[in-house]
């Protein structure tokens, strides 16, 4: 964990002041689940990912995107426009 807070500069309240899904806390959370024997819930208290739940969740989206940014950004545009769609057709 050191040094990735190094490579990005970053201290560790800066960790705290990232929102749960920043692009680097779940590259670091993921570098921890692979090279490390912690468990899900330390991992998520030291990163600052939230529950370990909502944490494993995260992650495994992460990990499966193959360490891409998640697209829940992307799934709620998409949404909306979907929403705008179909209300333009109701009326």
């Amino acid at each position: 964990m050191a040094e990735e807070l190094k490579r990005l500069q970053w201290t560790e309240a800066d960790l705290r002041r990232c929102r749960k899904s920043d692009p680097e806390k779940l590259r670091i959370a993921a570098r921890l689940r692979r090279e490390t024997i912690l468990s899900l819930k330390s991992i998520a208290t030291r990163v600052g990912l939230g529950s370990s739940k909502s944490a494993n969740a995260k992650l495994h989206t992460w990990m499966k995107a193959g360490g891409k940014p998640t697209s829940a950004d992307a799934k709620t545009e998409k949404q909306k426009k979907h929403a705008k769609k179909t209300n333009r057709t109701k009326a």
